[in-house]
């Protein structure tokens, strides 16, 4: 019993480690967002901004895996100025839609039907981001 026990530990750590390693920190690469959004409860205005994914999972909700989402982080001039969630879609489950796109892929904006929202998305390393900003109306 003892033995499972210490087995089902290491099997669980290196799991856990596994999961957390594959979205390592870094640059997703910079986008420009032409319209006031809000990042994380934060008012963006228009502007050049850096993404980076933090590296850091939020806690998950019921039936998510503990990686389906990261932090990003909007930076501007070399200084974070707001923080949101991104969501992750493995390689296995993107839609065939989403199938001919390269592992690392420019940022790309889009308006959402409704013109309520702004997604940005891009793929690294195997995973689909999407961040959804809502719009600031003027």
């Amino acid at each position: 019993m003892r033995s499972a026990t210490v087995a089902f530990a290491i099997g669980s750590a290196l799991a856990a480690s596994a999961a957390f390693a594959h979205h390592a920190p870094g640059t997703l690469g910079t986008v420009r967002i032409t319209d006031r959004v809000t990042v994380g409860g934060v008012p963006l205005q228009p502007g050049v901004y850096e993404i980076r994914d933090t590296g850091e999972h939020p806690n998950a909700l019921p039936g998510q895996s503990p990686d389906s989402r990261t932090w990003v982080e909007f930076v501007e001039d070399g200084k974070v100025v707001a923080r949101d969630g991104a969501e992750l879609v493995d390689a296995a489950s993107r839609s065939v839609a989403t199938r001919g796109q390269s592992s690392t892929a420019p940022l790309r904006v889009d308006r959402l039907k409704g013109n309520e929202f702004v997604r940005i998305s891009t793929n690294r390393d195997g995973s689909r981001y999407l961040i959804y900003l809502p719009l600031i109306e003027r």
